[in-house]
């Protein structure tokens, strides 16, 4: 692919330590980067995410997209330096919400409306409907970002415990689905195969065939694909799910070299713009006020026409792990 090393150039010029690093580790391979992770910390981005916790009205843990939650998912992403003590009432906030006693409880119910009526984790026809990225994205960001603990051990076994038969989850409350859930899916995978335990990794591998045997990105019936959100390409994509997200999965369980991630990484490269590769829409608005969907960060907008640096370094990350990009 011609033009990669002026992409990579570009990228490292960037005022944005976290695209810096996400090249330097991603791309190039250079381990540490301790001193740019510290500037990560100290960065604009940084800041304008962790402003609402300084407030007197803190946002909800959930809050999309400026609580804890979030928060914490995009300090992962982005490097920030692990073991940040800081973060520790941001993540006992976290934990407090996705281990409550009411996720422990099992309801048996028989129709979507009964799901509703009672506290607890709605079980129908066998099937857990859980919304399991919740937990998964939790446990993926903590230890991620050095602040696991002996908690994170609950959150896996809610995880093991909400598993569909064909390896993944899916918090659908119709009583006729019978397939996981790309978006309930791929967090949680993340998540076991950071906890990084043989049985949680083995588990990851397996929810990994719910992507694989649909190509990532067409259905495994027909083969058209399942949903043109798919084929987009987005920054942040929170709990949503594009094809470079779950090209960034298989790249972090090294399964890029399965020919079944094949038809994604050309669709990927076919996406490339002189300048690299756009995000074609969004989940968020920036704002600083606190509201739905609002995220306190600029993530670069959209553009058919115009590279997002940050789809970019994702994107350049996932095929320099397939060994499509020379440098």
């Amino acid at each position: 692919m011609a033009g990669n090393e002026f992409l990579v150039e570009a990228l490292l010029a960037s005022p944005e330590p976290a695209i810096r690093w996400k090249v330097r580790s991603g791309v190039l391979g250079e381990t540490g980067q301790t001193a740019l992770r510290e500037e990560i910390r100290d960065s604009a981005v940084v800041r304008r995410l962790l402003a609402p916790f300084d407030r007197a009205e803190r946002p909800g843990a959930y809050a999309k997209w400026q609580g804890a939650h979030w928060a914490l998912a995009a300090l992962a992403d982005l490097g920030y330096p692990p073991g940040d003590e800081a973060l520790h009432p941001m993540r006992e906030q976290v934990l407090g919400v996705w281990l409550h006693e009411a996720y422990q409880q099992d309801v048996e119910v028989a129709t979507k409306a009964a799901a509703y009526r009672r506290a607890g984790v709605p079980v129908m026809r066998g099937r857990h409907r859980a919304h399991a990225s919740q937990q998964g994205n939790a446990l993926w960001f903590l230890h991620t970002l050095g602040l696991a603990d002996d908690r994170c051990d609950d959150l896996v076994e809610l995880l093991l415990r909400w598993r569909w038969p064909d390896g993944g989850w899916n918090c659908d409350r119709d009583p006729a689905a019978d397939t996981s859930s790309f978006c309930e899916t791929l967090l949680p995978m993340r998540g076991l195969w950071a906890y990084g335990t043989a049985q949680a990794r083995r588990v990851a591998r397996e929810a990994a065939e719910v992507f694989l045997t649909r190509r990532l990105a067409f259905r495994a019936s027909t083969g058209a694909l399942i949903r043109a959100e798919f084929t987009k390409l987005h920054y942040p994509l929170y709990w949503h799910y594009d094809l470079l997200g779950g090209l960034r999965a298989m790249t972090e369980l090294d399964l890029l070299g399965d020919p079944r991630c094949a038809d994604a990484l050309d669709l990927l490269e076919s996406m490339r713009l002189p300048d690299g590769w756009p995000a074609h829409a969004r989940y968020y608005r920036t704002s600083a006020e606190i509201a739905l969907h609002h995220d306190c960060a600029d993530w670069g907008g959209t553009s058919t026409r115009r590279a997002n640096p940050w789809v970019t370094a994702d994107a350049l990350t996932v095929l320099r792990a397939a060994g499509r990009l020379d440098l």
